[in-house]
């Protein structure tokens, strides 16, 4: 019983932690997505942990403090994701397909202001590749 408890408050701080982020539509080539919003700290950190599921066309954009050589890894992620990392124009740098659970880096290739976590494959199901430009970066929320 104790157990159980604990797991449903667990499973409600993430919930709460998760839906307080907010959600901005994208535009990938053709493809429009909605992404949540990671442009804090404690956001950036907690990323898309502890997830068991990410809807189809749905995931989460990491908004960097700074233009830098950022990279991702898998601890605590149950999902398999891919990430482009994304140029301060816009810009898909790179993507990377990561694997759940792994302390792998995955990382840019030139220095990145964005991160796009997707279900692992997403980009590629839908023809998007390094040198293609998401529409919609101008309303994301400043990172803090």
């Amino acid at each position: 019983m104790r157990h159980l408890l604990l797991c449903m408050a667990f499973c409600f701080v993430a919930a709460s932690a998760s839906a307080e982020m907010p959600l901005i539509e994208l535009k990938a080539g053709k493809q429009t997505l909605t992404a949540e919003v990671a442009s804090t700290d404690p956001d950036r950190m907690q990323g898309l942990m502890h997830r068991r599921m990410l809807p189809e066309n749905r995931g989460m954009l990491f908004v960097f403090p700074n233009v830098a050589y950022h990279g991702m890894w898998m601890k605590n992620t149950f999902i398999p994701l891919s990430v482009a990392f994304i140029d301060d124009k816009g810009v898909i740098i790179n993507i990377e397909d990561m694997q759940p659970h792994t302390l792998d880096g995955h990382n840019a290739k030139k220095p990145a202001r964005y991160a796009l976590e997707m279900n692992l494959g997403w980009f590629r199901k839908h023809g998007i590749s390094p040198g293609a430009k998401l529409e919609g970066l101008d309303r994301v929320p400043l990172p803090r």
